[in-house]
């Protein structure tokens, strides 16, 4: 069974920095796009940043320049630096892998449990 395993949220005051890790376990085979979405009371769920196992990256306009994500394809792992944090990031932050193969099974998707990220003074 594929599991995804986040770590790293916390509370920081503005303009500080946290950084999100998520492993997924289980027998996979390869996993095609590992990324960080977030879900802020009342709000629906959207993409903060995604990156592919060929190393192309996707940031959502609003943390272009804040936000770094990187991936460790053999350790099945992805990671979110945030810098210079804004009240409005505050959100539940999840990871996500799409296309994940597991031998024999077809691609699915699969969703972490979701770890808080609180900004505020």
């Amino acid at each position: 069974q594929v599991q995804l395993a986040e770590s790293g949220g916390g509370l920081v005051q503005p303009g500080g920095s946290l950084r999100l890790s998520c492993a997924a376990s289980g027998p996979i085979h390869s996993i095609d796009d590992m990324g960080w979405y977030r879900q802020a009371p009342g709000k629906q769920r959207e993409l903060v940043a995604v990156r592919t196992s060929g190393g192309r990256t996707n940031y959502a306009d609003f943390v272009r320049g804040r936000f770094t994500i990187s991936r460790d394809n053999m350790k099945n792992a992805v990671y979110l630096e945030m810098n210079n944090l804004k009240p409005e990031d505050t959100a539940v932050y999840y990871c996500n892998a799409q296309g994940v193969i597991v031998i024999p099974l077809r691609p699915r998707d699969y969703w972490g449990q979701g770890t808080q990220v609180t900004v505020s003074s």
